[in-house]
């Protein structure tokens, strides 16, 4: 990596360069952050994906492939994601390096323009964004939560996040709901992007073999016609630990039951003790070598599948299994019994060092691809310093047996959620 360069732009607006001349390609992104919100979470959601089909320069379909063909067949992605109890709505435009432009043209500079009249310059029509493509987003948006709810096993850890954030931002769908998306109308789409290009907090992105400066300008003078900008405040709400064990089961056509099982670690970002409660997670069931996997999946055989997973910026640990529902109480004491294993010490060396080596690996590995950069500097957008990925794993490998023995014990079990199938009750 040759370097990595960062600096404010505007009041909420962040422009972060990561140089690597190894890749023959380059990446630029806008992320939009904004506090997730039940009221405006399907207007926001639309957004990326209808700004992403045109703009005044570029009023249609046909024309925006064009340039883009020009530009050596570069691409345009509009994605929306949740990073703790905020949502991120990202435009991103790729392409070849500069270097490899046949006449010399600057690609990073025209794909910077490309994005810029994306962003700030769309094709109203009478102050409103077009009609068959608002109309099509809102089609397709919805199809994309009826897929995550016809893939069971993301259905039920969105369930259990839901029943477990309740009365917190991040229990909102990332998309908002399908009713939500029905119900929204072409002026307030309008009145949206106003507002995003007003309040979010912007992280802008540079990735790849590309010299940041022609990009950086391009976005510092689109962000001066803007006037001043008052930024949202973006802030993660952390439930420190479960007072009371909430258990839900839900009946549906299903042929595998689903447990998912929400657990409050008592850690987040960017508290110090996240390595070490990370480690414990992969330890506890994130590896092949774990011990949900080697003993609830392979040696008891009570799941097809059971892995932990934590997520750092909310401070919550979700273990997923897929169980006959005739197991999935046994299941839920052994996961439960496995977790205890970690709190008492009951674990070797060689999984200790398991656990750091796969994590480590994950680490190095993610500068094999942009878009893995790309997500591990959005992840430390909130952090107190902004580590690469060699730094983090550094910090894995200091962590101690006692951190993680203790990082165990800070965990509490919140929510238990059941889905069997109908006729079924889970015992």
């Amino acid at each position: 990596m040759i370097g990595i360069e960062q600096r404010a732009i505007c009041d909420g607006v962040n422009f972060r360069s990561i140089r690597d001349t190894k890749f023959k390609t380059m990446r630029i992104s806008a992320h939009l952050i904004v506090p997730m919100s039940r009221q405006t979470a399907a207007e926001n959601a639309l957004l990326p994906f209808l700004l992403s089909r045109a703009s005044r320069e570029y009023p249609d379909f046909t024309k925006l492939g064009q340039r883009l063909a020009e530009l050596y067949g570069a691409s345009l992605n509009a994605d929306v994601q949740k990073l703790g109890d905020l949502q991120v709505l990202s435009l991103s435009a790729s392409g070849i390096a500069d270097r490899y432009a046949l006449e010399g043209e600057a690609i990073s500079g025209e794909l910077a323009k490309l994005l810029c009249s994306i962003l700030f310059d769309p094709p109203l029509v009478d102050g409103l964004f077009p009609e068959d493509g608002f109309e099509q987003e809102k089609r397709q948006t919805m199809e994309l939560i009826d897929s995550e709810y016809s893939d069971k096993r993301t259905y039920a850890r969105q369930r259990c996040e839901a029943i477990m954030c309740a009365d917190e931002p991040y229990g909102v769908n990332r998309y908002g709901g399908k009713e939500d998306i029905a119900r929204v109308e072409r002026p307030a789409l309008t009145a949206a992007w106003k507002r995003l290009l007003d309040t979010a907090k912007i992280e802008l992105m540079v990735l790849g073999d590309c010299d940041p400066a022609p990009v950086y300008e391009g976005f510092r003078a689109a962000f001066e016609t803007l006037g001043s900008r008052k930024t949202a405040d973006c802030t993660t709400k952390v439930v420190r630990s479960a007072e009371k064990v909430n258990t839900v089961t839900e009946k549906m056509d299903v042929a595998q039951g689903k447990l998912v099982m929400g657990f409050r670690t008592g850690t987040a970002t960017p508290d110090e003790e996240v390595p070490a409660t990370r480690l414990m997670a992969a330890l506890f069931g994130g590896t092949p070598n774990s011990k949900l996997f080697l003993n609830v999946r392979e040696k008891l055989s009570l799941c097809y599948y059971c892995s932990a997973s934590y997520n750092s910026m909310k401070g919550i640990m979700l273990v997923q299994s897929g169980v006959e529902v005739k197991n999935m109480e046994r299941a839920k004491e052994e996961i439960l019994r496995q977790l205890d294993e970690v709190k008492q010490g009951n674990f070797d060396e060689s999984e200790v060092e398991a656990a750091k080596m796969s994590l480590c690996n994950s680490y190095r590995t993610l500068s094999d691809s942009l878009g893995g950069l790309e997500n591990w500097y959005l992840s430390q957008t909130f952090a107190s310093h902004s580590q690469q990925p060699e730094e983090a794993a550094a910090q894995i490998n200091a962590v101690t047996r006692q951190e993680i023995i203790d990082a165990a014990n800070r965990v509490t079990l919140d929510t238990v959620y059941c889905l069997v199938g109908n006729g079924e009750d889970a015992q």
